[in-house]
Order: C-alpha cells, then structure tokens, then sequence
C-alpha cells in the first residue's frame, strides 16, 4: 500500500458540489507530498489497454526498427524514440528507453511543436496515443481547476489563463530491469518536473519512489488510478506551498516496465505571472522566472538531450 492519498476527481469532471470537499483534499496532498493518486477520471480502461499493448509492440521491435522515428528526425518538434541511455536526468544517463510525442501540429517554426512520429509497423499507436492525449487534457484541466478551488481562486482560474491553450508533451517510458548488482543504476534519476502537472500511468511494476521528509517512499501502482504530481512552476507561483517533490525510478521487478507521463503546462507563450494572493494562502510575490513558459521549458529540456538541442539550434 502507498503512504500517498487516492482523490476521486469525478466531481470536478461533472461539476457537482462535492467539487469543494475534492480541492480541500487535493490542496492538502498538494502541501503534503505533492503527489497523490487521482481515480474518477474517466479515461476508458479500453484505451489504456490499446495503447499499452501498441506500446510494447513497439519497444520489441528491432533497434534499428525503432530508429526510423528516432528523435533526430524529429526536428525542432522535438519528437520520436531514444535508445537506453539517450536521455540525462541529473547529469547522468537513464536506463531506460522512450518515445517523445506532443500534441499533433504541422510543421512550423516554434521548438517542440509539430507533427509527431508513429512507427509504420505499429499503426494502432498512432490512434492510441491522439485519443490518450485528449482524454488526459481534460483530466489535467479537471485537476487544475481543483487546485484553483483549492487556492480560493474561481475553478476556472488556470484553464481561462495559463492553460487555455496548453502545453501538452507525453512520453512513453521502457525500463529493463536494474541490475541487481549495482546500486547506483537507475531507470531515472532523481529529479523534479518542469511545469504544473504529470499524470503517470504505470503498468503492474513498481520502481517510482518519491523523497518525503522522512525518507523515500515507494508509489506502488494501483489500478484504476494515475500518480499525480506537480512541477516546478506550480511550485513557484505558489511560492513553495504546493511542492514539487524530488522523485526518481528504479526497475527491481524482474520484468520489462512501462510507465506513461502526461505533462500538462501552461501555454507555450503564457508568461506565467504570479499567481493573486488568495486569503488564508501565503504569497510571498518571489518567482525566479520572467518571460514565456516555452523559453522557461527550453532552458529545462537542452539539459537533457544536449546533442540534439545543439544539432536543432532550439
């Protein structure tokens, strides 16, 4: 069993009064940990299971198979598969694999946005991943508006302002299993996320551990539910209230793992102002940031593909 709190948000999807008593409990996991589970959300467990089973026809490909997506041809997009330790969390590489997807754009010339690469032998991932990323927007916008409520701001705070038109980045993660023998491998490192939101999907094995005051703790997988946690930014217009929480990855199953983050962020060019003082609430006016959440993403993500942040000129 997780430490960690499960909060059914179906209130905030169909707007029902039990939508104040849901925000009270997402603010205090918000001051708590900064992770909680979210179960009501109504994403179909029929396209969760689609889109696990596209997935893992695709990491059993060959690698050169995989490579025909890979992120270098992706462009400024910044979209497509990595191999195992093409990724940097911390300095260090991952021991994981992934692909990059976004919401689907035509080509244009602002960094990470664009079309998306799909695997021709895996076509179904394709339907897959555009109906998930649907689905989640409404989830992060729900749970947006909770904590909106949450802050004794008006519910649609964030989604008539910062997330009107969304940042929306989804990854699909593959982990082999660590090696017993060395302790110092992790599938991800320890670290915290950019924005204001992830919503993970993890299959049936565990390895997310998140850093508490007292120690780290595991987040088992529960059915039914994502992990939600918050990022950077939500931290910093809160002014250290909500946390974003340090959290890292580790596959001791014995089996492949799959996990699915959906970051859900303010607008490519919102310019993330402070949020109003909201009473009972401390505000303390310091954001270590100016200027659009794209050029505050940017700085985050040549941290970690570095090479091809050069290569593209992001």
């Amino acid at each position: 069993m997780s430490e960690l709190p499960v909060i059914d948000i179906a209130p905030l999807l169909t707007g029902s009064q039990e939508r104040r008593a849901v925000a009270d409990a997402i603010g205090a996991a918000c001051r708590e940990h900064g992770f909680f589970y979210v179960t009501g959300h109504g994403v179909p467990p029929a396209l969760i299971e689609r889109l696990d089973a596209a997935s893992r026809r695709f990491f059993a490909l060959p690698e050169d198979v995989k490579n025909e997506i890979a992120m270098e041809r992706g462009g400024r997009a910044w979209r497509g598969f990595f191999p195992v330790g093409g990724e940097l969390t911390s300095g260090r590489p991952d021991l994981k694999e992934g692909v990059y997807f976004g919401a689907e754009e035509p080509p244009g010339p602002v960094p990470l946005h664009g079309p998306n690469l799909f695997p021709a032998q895996v076509p179904e991932l394709r339907e897959s991943v555009l109906a998930y990323l649907e689905a989640m927007t409404e989830v992060g916008q729900a749970v947006m508006s909770g904590v909106a409520l949450s802050l004794g701001l008006d519910e649609g705070y964030f989604r008539t302002g910062y997330t009107a038109d969304p940042t929306i980045l989804f990854r699909i993660f593959h982990y082999p299993p660590a090696p017993a023998d060395d302790a110092g491998t992790w599938g991800v490192g320890e670290h915290t996320d950019y924005g204001l939101l992830t919503l993970l999907l993890q299959d049936a094995n565990g390895g997310l551990q998140v850093r508490t005051e007292t120690g780290w703790i595991e987040v088992p997988p529960v059915p039914g539910t994502f992990v939600c946690n918050l990022g950077d930014m939500l931290d910093k217009l809160t002014g250290g209230q909500y946390r974003s929480t340090p959290h890292r990855v580790r596959n001791r199953s014995g089996n492949e793992r799959l996990s699915f983050p959906f970051f859900f962020d303010p607008g490519w060019d919102s310019e993330v102002p402070p949020l109003p003082y909201a009473p009972g609430h401390r505000w303390d006016g310091q954001v270590d940031f100016t200027g659009t959440y794209g050029e505050y993403l940017l700085s985050k993500v040549r941290k970690v593909f570095p090479h091809l942040f050069e290569q593209q000129r992001l």
